[in-house]
This record gives C-alpha cells, structure tokens and sequence, in this order.
C-alpha cells in the first residue's frame, strides 16, 4: 500500500515438544540458515537467530502485511518437514504448540541480537523454564502457570 511505512520488530521465541533435547549441536547451524531462508522467502528481515538443544530465538524485522501467527506457523511446519525429512533427528521432531512474541524498539536491537547470540552461556545459568517466564513477567503477560509449559 503506497504511503504505509513501518517498522516492528519481534523477538520470538519457541520449544520442542516437551522442551525434550531434539535439536542436536551437528544441525543446528542448518536449521538455522533454514529457517532464515523461509522468513526470507515471506519477505521478513532476520535481525538474530540462535537455538539450544531444547528451544530456539529469532528476532525479526516484521513485513506487517503477515501476521506474527502467520510467521511463527510457517516457520514451524517449514522447519519440522526439514528436519524430519533430513532425518537430522533422532525420532520424529515436533515442535510445542504456543510461542512467545515479544517487541523491541529500534534502539535496543543491539541488546536483543547479544542476548540470542549469547544463549549457549546464558542457559549454563537459567533453564529455559526460568528464562520464558522472566520473558512473560518483565513484558507484563498475563498468564495461567498451568497452561505455559502444558
């Protein structure tokens, strides 16, 4: 649409099934350049991804005509037929329903970009469990313990 301009940046963040260890070190680095090439293909900009045994970052510059539901779904069903069809995991790879989407202004993608990148050392001293619910809280989300890791 002529004259709509934007500027919406997300950080999203997602588990595997179970938060269970699927996402082994010798893929990761593909999985990524994967998933980077699918946000690519919807026109979407990857600021920053990185992922942990158990769960993955990405931090993307929004092309507001997709949804972030949009984005999150594609990037899943893309990124699990992948890897299942490489057979890169061992068993059948699935990732958890939900995800958590959280903004960012222009003058803190420097920060954000820091934090993915940094993930390996950072989870030497935070679980994922505690890390996302420091997500939810610091951001003001409401939500229902029971359903968060469900």
């Amino acid at each position: 649409m002529a004259n709509t301009y934007s500027q919406v940046y997300i950080h999203i963040v997602h588990s595997t099934i179970q938060r269970a260890p699927l996402i082994h070190p010798d893929f990761k680095e593909p999985l990524c350049k994967f998933i980077t090439g699918v946000v690519s293909k919807k026109h979407q900009k990857m600021i920053a991804i990185n992922c942990v045994s158990d769960h993955i970052h990405y931090f993307l510059g929004l092309n507001t005509e997709i949804s972030i539901a949009e984005t999150v779904r594609d990037i899943k069903r893309s990124s699990t037929f992948f890897i299942n069809d490489k057979r890169l995991c061992v068993g059948e790879f699935k990732w958890q329903d939900g995800y958590g989407a959280f903004s960012y202004s222009h003058s803190q993608i420097n920060s954000v970009v820091r934090y993915i990148a940094c993930q390996e050392e950072h989870h030497r001293r935070q679980t994922f469990q505690e890390e996302y619910l420091n997500f939810l809280k610091s951001f003001g989300v409401k939500y229902n313990l029971k359903y968060v890791f469900g």
